[in-house]
Formats: C-alpha cells, sequence, structure tokens
C-alpha cells in the first residue's frame, strides 16, 4: 500500500474523531447544537470518503469492482435514509433510534463473523476481540428491536417478569463465558455460533424484562452498548476511527444513562443488568380507591388564566403525539403577551428519549429561557397559580411519592399538585405508559379538560385572546 495515502487516512480518521468530539461539545446546548450537528457531519463525510479511498487502495487488482459495490451500498443506504426522514416525524424519532441501534448490532456480529472466517492467523488476543464483539453486538440487535416493539406499541409495555430471571441471565452469561474458553483453547464455529444465539435470547430477555415506563434510559443504555459493539468492530478492523467513534458512543450513552438513573432514583446496575424498573411492587392504588374527578371547560380554563399571573405548563410525550406544541406555543406568545409568567417544566423523561421535549418545544419556537429542567423548577411550583399538565401522566404522578406499593415509587415527579390549581389536559380517565392510576387526577385542587390537546389548547387560546379583547374595548 502507497504509505503516504494510508497517512493521508489516518490523518483525515483523526481529524474526524476531533469534530465527533465538537460534535458532541456542541450538542450540549441547545443554541449551540445546530453548529454540534454541521461538525458531526464534516467528520461523517470526511470519515467516509477517506475510508472509500482506502478500500480502492486494499482493493487495487479489483478497484472497479469495488467501487461499485461501495456506489451501490451507498445510494441504497441513502435512499433509504432519506425516505425514512421524510417519513418519520419528531414523535417517532424514539423508536427511530432504537431500531437504528438494532443495525449497528447486527453489523458488530457480521463483522465478527467475517473477521474470524477471513483471518487465517488469529491469535488469541483477535479471537477475544471476536468473540466479544459478536456478543455485545448481538445483545444491541434484539433488545432494541424489543426495545423499538415497545415504544411503538407494537408489544405490551408491561415487563416480561419470569421466574428466576436473574438466575437465568447469569446463568447465560456462565456459560458464554465457557464458550469463550472453549474458543480459544479449539477455535471453530461451533461454540461461536452457540454463544450468539444465547447472546440474542439474553437482549430480547433483558430490555423485555424492561417495563415501558423506563424505556427512555433503556433507550439511552442500548446506544451505549451500539458504541461498544462499534468500537469492537473498529477492534476486529483494525479501524482508530471506529475505535474512537465507538467509544465516543458507548460512554456518553453510559454517563448520560447514568445521569437518568440519578434523576429516576434506579440503579445503573439493575439498567445493565435488565432488572430495572421491575423490583417495585406490582401492586398500587386503583381508579375505584382515588375518588370522584372534577371536569372543566376551555372557556373556564381561558378564565382562571386570565386571573393568573404565574403559569407553568408541563408537556409530556401525550402533547406531542396529538402535535399540539404548536397551539401550546401560540398560547404562551399571547399569555406572555398579556403580562402573564409563562414557563415549562420539563421531567428529564417527559417524552421517550432525553431531551425529546425540548426539542419539540424548540421546533415550535418555544424560548429557550422559559423551559426549565424539573431541578430548577421543582421548588417553585407551590408558588404557581396554575399548572397546565398538557400530555403528561407518569412524570406527574404523586403515587411515586405517596405510595410505596406503587410500580413508580422512588421514581421523583414533578409536584404539580402543589399548585393553586392543575389542570390536566387527557382523552380519558386511561392510565399513562406504566400502566399505573394517577391520584392526580382525583386532588381537590385538580381538574380535567378531556378532548384531543390540539383541539383543546386551540379553544383555550381563542378564548384567552377573545376575553382580553373584550377587556380592552371595555376600557
Amino acid at each position: 500500500m502507497n504509505q503516504t495515502l494510508y497517512s493521508a487516512v489516518q490523518a483525515a480518521y483523526l481529524i474526524a474523531g476531533v469534530l465527533f468530539v465538537l460534535s458532541l461539545a456542541g450538542l450540549s446546548h441547545q443554541r449551540s447544537a445546530k453548529a454540534g450537528n454541521l461538525a458531526g457531519k464534516i467528520g461523517m463525510g470526511l470519515a467516509l470518503l477517506a475510508t472509500i479511498v482506502l478500500s480502492l487502495q486494499l482493493s487495487e487488482r479489483n478497484a472497479a469492482v469495488t467501487a461499485v459495490l461501495i456506489l451501490a451500498v451507498l445510494l441504497i443506504g441513502a435512499v433509504i435514509g432519506t425516505a425514512l426522514s421524510r417519513r418519520v416525524e419528531m414523535t417517532q424519532m424514539p423508536e427511530m433510534i432504537a431500531i437504528l441501534h438494532s443495525f449497528v448490532g447486527l453489523a458488530a456480529v457480521l463483522v465478527g463473523f467475517n473477521s474470524y472466517l477471513t483471518e487465517t492467523s488469529a491469535d488469541a488476543v483477535h479471537l477475544i476481540e471476536v468473540f466479544l464483539g459478536v456478543f455485545i453486538g448481538a445483545v444491541t440487535f434484539t433488545g432494541s428491536i424489543i426495545a423499538y416493539l415497545k415504544l411503538s406499541a407494537k408489544m405490551k409495555s408491561a415487563p416480561l417478569t419470569l421466574p428466576a430471571r436473574n438466575l437465568i441471565n447469569l446463568a447465560i452469561v456462565v456459560v458464554c463465558l465457557l464458550l469463550l474458553v472453549w474458543f480459544l483453547a479449539a477455535p471453530s464455529l461451533i461454540p461461536l455460533l452457540l454463544m450468539t444465539v444465547l447472546a440474542l435470547a439474553l437482549g430480547l430477555h433483558l430490555i423485555a424484562a424492561i417495563g415501558g415506563g423506563d424505556m427512555p434510559v433503556v433507550v439511552s443504555m442500548l446506544n451505549s452498548y451500539s458504541g461498544w459493539a462499534a468500537a469492537a468492530a473498529g477492534f476486529m478492523l483494525s479501524n482508530s476511527l471506529l475505535i474512537i467513534t465507538g467509544a465516543l458512543v458507548g460512554s456518553s450513552g453510559a454517563i448520560l444513562s447514568y445521569i437518568m438513573c440519578t434523576a429516576m432514583n434506579r440503579s445503573f446496575i439493575a439498567v445493565i443488568l435488565g432488572g430495572f424498573g421491575t423490583e417495585a411492587a406490582s401492586g398500587g392504588s386503583s381508579d375505584a380507591d382515588l375518588g370522584e374527578y372534577h371536569e372543566t371547560t376551555a372557556g373556564a380554563l381561558a378564565e382562571l388564566l386570565e386571573e393568573s399571573n404565574d403559569i407553568v405548563i408541563a408537556p409530556g410525550y401525550g402533547m406531542a403525539v396529538a402535535k399540539a406544541q404548536g397551539q401550546v406555543a401560540e398560547l404562551t406568545a399571547k399569555l406572555r403577551a398579556h403580562g402573564k409568567q409563562v414557563r415549562f417544566a420539563v421531567h428529564p423523561v417527559a417524552g421517550r428519549l432525553p431531551g425529546h421535549m425540548n426539542v419539540l418545544l424548540a421546533e415550535a419556537k418555544v424560548p429557550y429561557d422559559i423551559v426549565l429542567e424539573m431541578d430548577e423548577i421543582q421548588d417553585e411550583l407551590p408558588e404557581a397559580d396554575v399548572v397546565l399538565v398538557i400530555g403528561a401522566n407518569d412524570t406527574v404522578n404523586p403515587a411515586a411519592e405517596e405510595d410505596p406499593g406503587s410500580p413508580i415509587a422512588g421514581m421523583p415527579v414533578l409536584q404539580v399538585w402543589k399548585a393553586k390549581n392543575v389542570v390536566v389536559f387527557k382523552r380519558s380517565m386511561a392510565t399513562g405508559y406504566a400502566g399505573v392510576a394517577n391520584p392526580l387526577f382525583y386532588k381537590p385542587n385538580a381538574a380535567m379538560l378531556f378532548g384531543d390537546a390540539k383541539d383543546q389548547v386551540e379553544k383555550v387560546a381563542a378564548a384567552v385572546g377573545a376575553a382580553n379583547a373584550d377587556f380592552a374595548h371595555s376600557r
């Protein structure tokens, strides 16, 4: 191989790696996210170009065939990616990311088998790289598919609780370790294939055993797994950039998962072991135990908003499903124009992906400075005149603090019930994604506004505007 060309490719990989680091740094804040995204795009473009050049150089005798294959793969990927990006809405981003993680896992499995079959003189270190790469990739592959099915409501969100499930997971890991010993002592496809089947089953069971309400952390953890799978593939291919990128994704995903676990009062170790979110009791209060709820109307809510000065909006995934964020932004603008203080209280898992709700609000042109995280606004909720809960359920459920037998016991929630008034926008009295009854709906200072969130927010905004017009005319 041309040494100068090889050095140029490695230099390109180094620059791309730096751009990926800058991309992560930019994505740490909403204002710099666009620049961070651009840095990532440039880095990926440079990485692809360098890899193509390297591939053509390595296959000098069949360069034409290699070029055609690369071009075909790029075109197919570009067409599929473009079509999906146009069809998939922002509300579907969590399940989209989950299924993309499965592709990374599958790629690591295929790279592992290819690396083993094509390497003529593999040493013990390479065999371990292959074994671990296939193991992590297989777990990521099936785990991500289960996460996708739960997030897209194509599978029940309730956790699968098999008898002695933790022992089952442990047994699979122990058997895989024994297969690794066999694989090192007498390399062959048999132990590698057996481990792959067990790893696929482990990934399926790990994620199936986690409740739907905890899926945001699961997606983050699978993101970490996919990163380590990519890093393992990088070691097998001796590709420094793939190692760097995989390590960045793996470590950042793990750190984010740890932060989210802390925010939700969950055990980070339990996430990794697949026992996340299922240790809590399966009991809790039912709707029949909670009393009667009170219903309100858009007109009555508009009058309440006119009398209020401090207004907090607690959005949830239901707002995104109803595509009401634009109408919420319009209502916010009207209230602020009338001198009201309006702020948003965003729970760490308000969407089904870390930062998902912030993106939805930014897309609707809600000012960054009034979108506050839970720990920034929690202590101020008792001073609020009214809290509008729009499409949120589990993240504002007082059972997490008041009912030790609740499946979400111990999870930090927005204490919206401490405000003077609470109005919940909801289609019905059905439970949330975690399947837990919500005592908030029956609090004496709470009222329910039933119907499609988009339509109801529009009606409230129109009523607020009409009320102010009448007031100005009377003066």
